[in-house]
Formats: C-alpha cells, sequence, structure tokens
C-alpha cells in the first residue's frame, strides 16, 4: 500500500481551529509502540541548531499546540524544534547550497527494529524543510554515547529515510525496511526550517545479557520487548498503554472500552518477549475507579498456532487497586491474554518472571542477527 506523500507549503492560518486543514493519512505501521517516547526514556541529545524553538519538544506526547498570539524576543514560539534561516556565502551566492541542512540527534527509549516514521509539521506551514533524511545507528557500548561519540568516524550510520520532500502543516510518514536494531537517530531538515514531532514506531529488541542478569523482570513489558498483538476494543484508550513503564498517573494512561451492551467481554492479546516461565502478576486498576473491569481471566499459550490455558481463573477485580498474585505453578509460554469482564479497563499489566532455556537461546540468535 503506498503512503500518501504530501509536499509544499500549506495555507497561512486563517483563523478558528488550526488542525481544520491538517494534512494527514492512513499509516500502515501505528500499530507498532513509539520507540521515541519520552515514557520509554528517549531524549533529544543534541541540534546543531534551535535557534525559534527547541529541539526536546520533537518527543512531547501530545499533538502540537499552536497559539497565534504567542511571540518571543526570536520572533514566533513553536511547539516544535525550529532552526535559523540558513544562508549562502557572499552577496553573489545567497543560497544554502544542496549540502547544507540541520540535524538532531534522538536517542531512542527502547533499542528496536524501526518499521515506521511520521515527520510532523503540524503548524509549520511554510517553514518546514524542504526535505528530511533520517539515518539509524545501533551504539554497542556500556555507556550511553555522548553526540561527540556518536557523530566520530567509528559509528555506522544506516540510511532510513532517503532525502524526501515533506509538506507544511502534515503528517509525512515513511515506511522503513531496514531489518536491523538501532539505538540512534540521526533527523536531517534540509537545509533548514522546523518540525512539530517525531514518532518512530517498531518493535522492541532488548540486549538478552541485560536481562539475563536481572533474572527475574517483567516479560511482558514493552521496554523488555513484549508487544500488544492485538485486542478487542480501543475505544477511549490504545491496549499498549498497559505495558508502558511505571504507574498509571491519569484515566487515559491505562486501557479503556466502550460500554457493552451484549453478553461478551473484552481482552487483549500480548506477545512476550520470548518463551518465558511467568510465577507472579500484577493487574492494576490505577485512576479507573468507575469504569474499572470488574473481573479478569489471565491465559497462556506457545506459539502463535498452540491452545489458549487459562492460569489465572476469573478473579474479581477493584477500582483503582494494584492486585498481585504469586502463581502455585508457573505459567509458561510465548503468548498471554486477559480477558476482562464484561468491559471497563485497567491500567497496567505486569508478569514477572524469567526466559526459558529456550526463549534465552532465540532472543540471543536475535539480537545477534539484527545488530547489522
Amino acid at each position: 500500500m503506498a503512503i500518501e506523500s504530501f509536499t509544499g507549503n500549506a495555507n497561512p492560518y486563517g483563523g478558528g481551529d488550526p488542525y481544520a486543514d491538517y494534512r494527514t493519512a492512513d499509516f500502515p505501521f501505528t500499530q507498532y509502540a513509539n520507540l521515541a517516547a519520552r515514557e520509554l526514556g528517549a531524549g533529544v541529545t543534541f541540534a546543531n541548531d534551535e535557534f525559534f524553538a527547541q529541539r526536546e519538544n520533537l518527543l512531547i506526547a501530545e499533538a502540537a499546540h499552536f497559539d497565534p498570539e504567542h511571540f518571543g524576543h526570536k520572533g514566533k514560539i513553536m511547539d516544535g524544534w525550529e532552526t535559523r534561516r540558513r544562508r549562502g556565502v557572499c552577496a553573489t551566492q545567497p543560497w544554502p547550497t544542496p549540502e547544507d541542512h540541520d540535524y538532531a540527534l534522538v536517542r531512542l527509549g527502547a533499542p528496536g527494529v524501526i518499521r515506521g516514521i511520521v515527520v510532523d509539521t503540524a503548524h509549520f506551514r511554510g517553514n518546514m524543510p524542504q526535505a528530511v533524511s533520517i539515518e539509524g545507528a545501533n551504539w554497542e557500548g556500556a555507556l550511553a554515547p555522548t553526540p561527540e561519540e556518536l557523530l566520530g568516524d567509528d559509528v555506522k550510520w544506516t540510511t532510513l529515510v532517503a532525502r524526501t520532500p515533506v509538506g507544511g502543516h502534515a503528517a509525512n510518514g515513511f515506511e522503513v525496511t531496514a531489518e536491523q536494531r538501532f539505538t540512534h537517530l540521526r533527523v536531517n531538515q534540509h537545509p533548514d526550517g522546523g518540525i512539530a514531532r517525531l514518532r518512530v514506531y517498531g518493535e522492541v529488541v532488548p540486549d538478552p545479557a541485560w536481562l539475563a542478569t536481572l533474572g527475574t523482570f517483567d516479560v511482558v513489558a514493552l521496554e523488555n520487548g513484549g508487544s500488544v498483538q492485538d485486542a478487542s476494543n480501543r475505544f477511549y484508550s490504545p491496549p499498549t498503554n498497559t505495558i508502558n513503564p511505571g504507574r498509571s498517573r491519569k484515566m487515559d494512561d491505562g486501557w479503556e472500552t466502550a460500554r457493552r451492551r451484549d453478553n461478551g467481554n473484552d481482552w487483549i492479546r500480548y506477545r512476550l518477549v520470548a518463551d518465558s516461565e511467568i510465577r507472579a502478576v500484577e493487574i492494576d486498576t490505577a485512576y479507573l475507579k468507575g469504569n474499572s473491569a470488574g473481573w479478569a481471566s489471565l491465559s497462556v499459550k506457545s506459539g502463535e498456532e498452540g491452545e489458549w490455558t487459562e492460569f489465572l481463573p476469573r478473579t474479581r477485580l477493584q477500582p483503582d487497586t494494584n492486585h498481585r498474585f504469586v502463581l502455585d505453578t508457573p505459567a509458561v509460554g510465548t503468548h498471554v491474554r486477559i480477558d476482562i469482564f464484561p468491559d471497563g479497563g485497567f491500567s497496567r499489566l505486569r508478569l514477572y518472571g524469567s526466559l526459558t532455556e529456550a526463549g534465552a537461546a532465540a532472543l540471543t540468535a536475535r539480537h545477534q542477527e539484527l545488530r547489522g
């Protein structure tokens, strides 16, 4: 499926809802987790220029805000990363060269395989870059690299998005096909301009040595390589919230379904980091008070074609409460399903355990394969 692309300026802001003429499309990769989420620990570690607007705005979770009256000493204050206008070298050559560009270095919150990137130029209507390009690197040092180390000659950068024209006030989406693990991105804007938000969708690939050292850890956590495969309902909030780091901080920081008017129930299906042995469970309904699930059960299976086996029978849940269960017998498998009855939601699911011998071997092999 071809991704709709946008180029050129958007119309000047004419008043009213600034998103009324925002250009966007359906992207085939947004079911994956955002590896550049601040909640995972992502950061913009460097930008060569941030004269008009700070680089850190790129990773804000909320959509970019626009205030037409908000000006500062340097000019219009924008909710994004914006650089000054580039100039040529002299009066007879006042234009930037084709090679001139600005760039920012982004540390992903969780290393992984990138499936797609959205460069959002919301509210940058005539001051967006003419084109963007994006490169990825896999840093394997024990310590987080400095910007100077990342820009060193010994670091291999792989092109993820070739230099491509983009549109103003638009969500510019790019599929990525590089089957490698990346830890950092270099986002280039040619020759200058502003980008409101950056979203990097992909699959987490954790360091198996780190997980082995931990011993017992949350085998479904997003940061450890767990993921949501599917869910019955996503009406109020995405199911991926349930495996985000930390406790929920507000009601929409969990998963909440629409109200059912039948005798069915809602569910989420997860893929664990690898084949795992689960020994303890937490189901947290924090901030879900009049809308938490009434009951929940958990089932496990091995492989996509395996049979589901219940390991936590249907259990009553309390609103705004963290429920803890120690299993009498470990549950072993690669996938877990939570069923909630009849509807409602919960904020976090934690499955504490460790990788089986087969799971550890499979994760190590995949990690080696994706090193590039």
